[in-house]
Order: structure tokens, then C-alpha cells, then sequence
């Protein structure tokens, strides 16, 4: 039970920790990295994205997950790391790219002995178009990188902006929600929702109790899976026959969490998801307010 805690809890802090806003500096005259190490979950999806897989020397244990990983079946052809640092210097690599937030210990022992390109957190879709060409400008593939976002732009062109219409909340296992200053968020805007987590004054990640969301009564829930029943005691409010009642099964938004998890190539799969459950349940069951 423990473990599958963990890992929808891992999962969590992934969509809210990982993507980037800023790099380190690159000088314009830097040789392509040869050997590329991640030890940053949403850095995994740009390498396999721009990088040529002669490049990659490892990714993230995560890359290979389906439940965490955009890419995860093209992630099956990279070696993977647990993300020690004695394993990543036995890689030889001349660049790292790794999260401020996570393996602080491991970004310790390889600060000084290896390129590292610290990722940031993308909070819209502007930083993850500049996150795009700053990490293919990274691993010397800058028309990629341009390739990638003249893609994604044309995809959440198409998509645009709903009007808005209804109050949801992004809610996860254990009572997590996503607020303010998160990608979600910014998906959700572009959805036409209106976050509960905005009227509750929550941060980016914040917990908010079963009682609480009965309570609000949003016109829709945001959630990652169909079912959560039986997994384990982290997932129990979300079968909770109150829960059921105050947003019923036709008022709930499935969006896979590997959509979600990262800001990156994933992004406008993401919002197509997001803005045809909504529309969906929209004709289904109107918002109330």
C-alpha cells in the first residue's frame, strides 16, 4: 500500500515540480553534448523529443513508466538510471540535466565535475515554448527545437480558448488539488474552467478535505483515472459515495496523468484531452452556476 502511495504521490509532485522555465547559461559556440544524463522526469520527454538517441546516455527510472511518461513506449529503447551519482559519473557524461528540487545529494557530489542544466517548473504554455528551444539549443538541435513548437503552437492554435463555463477542481489521491501557478491550471483556463483551487486560495499544490469539495459542489472534477476503488486508503475519498453525489460519474474530466505530468511535447495532447472531456460533460450534465 505504501508503495503504490508513493507513486501516485511521486507522480503528484511531477506535475507540479517538473518542466522548465530557465536553463543555465550555453555558451552559442558549445559543441553538442555527446552524453546526456536526466535525472529530471520532464527532461526525459525533450531528449527523446530533440536529442538523437546516440546522444542519450540514460534517463530517469520514470521514463518508462505509462502512467508518468508521455514517451514511455519510446522510452523503452534508452538506458535508464536510478539517478545515484556513482552511476551517473560512471556514464561519463557532459551533461546533466536535473531538477533544483529533487536529488539534492546526488546534484552535491556532481556539481563541479559535470555540465548540470537545472530545470525549472513550466507554469504555461509560453515556458514550455521556451523551454523547447532552450533545451534543443542545449543539446545542439536548435531547428528541432523550432520544428517541435511551430507543431505544438499550430495543435493549441487549433484548440484555442473555450468560453468559460463552470467551476472544476483538479482533484487527486489523498485530497491533493492544483492550483495557481501550475500547468494544470493553465490547461484549465484554456478549458474554460474555473478552479476551485483559484476561489480556495490554494497554492500551486495544496490538500483540500473530502468534506471541503463536497461542500464547494463544483459543476466538474478533474481526475487521472476512471476508478481508484480498492487501491488503497490514499484513494478512498475519491469513491466516496458523498463525492458521488455532489459530482456525479457524468461530471467527471478524465485526463490521463501522463499527460499532465510534465509541460513539454505532451502539452497540446493534454489541453485536446482536457477541452473534449469538458465538452463532453458539459452537454451531458450543463454547469450549474
Amino acid at each position: 500500500m505504501q508503495r503504490v502511495f508513493g507513486r501516485a504521490a511521486a507522480g503528484f509532485v511531477l506535475a507540479v515540480l517538473c518542466g522548465a522555465t530557465a536553463l543555465a547559461a550555453t555558451p552559442d559556440d558549445a559543441p553538442a553534448p555527446r552524453r546526456i544524463v536526466s535525472l529530471n522526469a520532464c527532461a526525459d520527454q525533450y531528449l527523446i523529443a530533440l536529442a538523437d538517441r546516440a546522444q542519450v546516455a540514460a534517463l530517469t527510472q520514470f521514463a518508462r513508466d505509462p502512467d508518468l511518461s508521455f514517451y514511455a513506449r519510446e522510452a523503452r529503447a534508452y538506458p535508464f538510471t536510478q539517478g545515484q551519482a556513482e552511476a551517473v559519473l560512471a556514464l561519463k557524461p557532459d551533461l546533466v540535466i536535473a531538477s533544483p528540487y529533487r536529488r539534492a545529494e546526488s546534484l552535491a557530489l556532481l556539481k563541479g565535475r559535470v555540465r548540470i542544466l537545472e530545470v525549472k517548473p513550466a507554469r504555461s504554455f509560453k515556458d514550455v515554448v521556451r523551454q523547447t528551444r532552450q533545451i534543443a539549443a542545449a543539446v545542439g538541435r536548435p531547428a528541432r527545437g523550432e520544428a517541435l513548437v511551430r507543431e505544438m503552437q499550430a495543435r493549441v492554435d487549433a484548440a484555442g480558448r473555450r468560453p468559460a463555463s463552470g467551476v472544476a477542481a483538479h482533484y487527486e489521491r489523498a485530497g491533493f488539488v492544483t492550483g495557481p501557478g501550475s500547468l494544470m491550471d493553465d490547461l484549465m483556463q484554456r478549458a474554460g474552467l474555473e478552479n476551485l483551487a483559484r476561489r480556495m486560495n490554494r497554492g500551486a499544490i495544496g490538500r483540500v478535505s473530502l468534506e471541503e469539495i463536497v461542500y464547494a459542489r463544483p459543476d466538474f472534477l478533474v481526475l487521472d483515472a476512471e476508478t481508484h476503488a480498492g487501491q488503497d486508503e490514499a484513494g478512498l475519498s475519491l469513491d466516496h459515495p458523498a463525492l458521488a453525489r455532489a459530482v456525479p460519474p457524468a461530471r467527471r474530466l478524465l485526463v490521463p496523468k501522463a499527460l499532465t505530468v510534465c509541460g513539454g511535447p505532451s502539452y497540446p495532447a493534454a489541453l485536446e484531452r482536457l477541452q473534449a472531456e469538458a465538452d463532453r460533460a458539459r452537454a451531458a450534465a450543463p454547469p450549474r452556476r
